[in-house]
C-alpha cells in the first residue's frame, strides 16, 4: 500500500468530483485593500479538498483538469447519465418521428430532421461508451437494472397521445413547446454530469448536448 505521501495527486483527483467551482468576482474588490492572487484574478478556480487534516486547495481551472485527467474513472454520475439520456434522447427521437406525417411548418419539419441527425449518433456513442466501461444500457456491471425515474423534461403519455392526435397548426405549437421542456431538461442532466461525474468522455457528450439544444432551443422559441 503506498503511504499517505505518495498517494495525495490520486486522492485529490477522485475528490474533484465534489469539487466548488468559484468565480474569480468572489474574489476581495480592487477596493478592499488586500492583495489579489493573479491566477485566482484570472478565472474560475476549483477548490479541491484535500487529504483528512490537511487544507484544500484552489486550483486553475487547467492545473484541476491536469489532475483530473491522471484518474478519470467513471463513477455513478457518469453511468447514470450516459444510460437515461439514452433513454431521453429515445422520446425525442420519437416525437421527431411524429413530425413529417402530421406537421405544417417546414421550419419545424426541418428541425426535425436536425433533431434526428444530431440524436441518433449521440444514442450510438453513450451504448458504445456503456459497454467499453463494463455495463449496457439496461443495468450496472452488477446485472440489475436501473430505475431511471422521472428525468427532467420528459412528456408524459398523456402529453404524447396528446401529440400523436394533432395534426397542422396545432401538432407545431404542442411539439415547439414539449421539445423546448425536453432540451431544456437535457440541458439539466449534462449540467449536473458536469458537477457530479468524473470522466472526461462524459464530460466531452454532456459539453456536446448543451451546445447544441440550448442552439436548438433559441431557435424554436423564435418560431411562430
Amino acid at each position: 500500500m503506498l503511504v499517505r505521501r505518495t498517494s495525495r495527486a490520486p486522492l485529490i483527483a477522485a475528490s474533484l468530483t465534489a469539487a466548488v467551482l468559484v468565480l474569480a468576482g468572489c474574489d476581495s474588490g480592487p477596493d478592499s485593500g488586500g492583495d489579489r492572487d493573479p491566477a485566482r484574478a484570472a478565472g474560475p478556480s476549483v477548490i479541491a479538498p484535500g487529504l483528512p487534516g490537511e487544507a484544500a486547495e484552489t486550483l486553475s481551472a487547467a492545473d484541476a483538469q491536469k489532475r483530473r485527467a491522471e484518474d478519470d474513472s467513471p463513477n455513478s454520475a457518469d453511468f447514470a447519465y450516459a444510460r437515461m439520456m439514452i433513454e431521453h434522447h429515445g422520446q425525442a427521437l420519437e416525437m421527431a418521428g411524429l413530425v413529417p406525417e402530421r406537421a405544417d411548418s417546414d421550419k419545424v419539419k426541418r428541425l426535425a430532421e436536425r433533431i434526428t441527425a444530431a440524436q441518433q449518433p449521440e444514442i450510438a456513442m453513450m451504448e458504445s461508451w456503456l459497454k467499453s466501461n463494463g455495463e449496457d444500457k439496461q443495468g450496472g456491471p452488477d446485472g440489475h437494472a436501473h430505475d431511471h425515474g422521472t428525468m427532467p423534461g420528459m412528456a408524459t403519455e398523456a402529453q404524447l397521445e396528446k401529440l400523436r392526435a394533432a395534426r397542422g397548426e396545432a401538432f407545431d405549437e404542442l411539439f415547439l413547446k414539449l421539445m423546448i421542456t425536453h432540451h431544456d431538461g437535457a440541458v439539466t442532466m449534462a449540467t449536473d454530469v458536469k458537477a457530479q461525474g468524473n470522466n472526461i468522455r462524459i464530460e466531452e457528450m454532456a459539453d456536446d448536448v448543451i451546445a447544441q439544444q440550448t442552439s436548438e432551443i433559441s431557435r424554436m422559441r423564435r418560431m411562430p
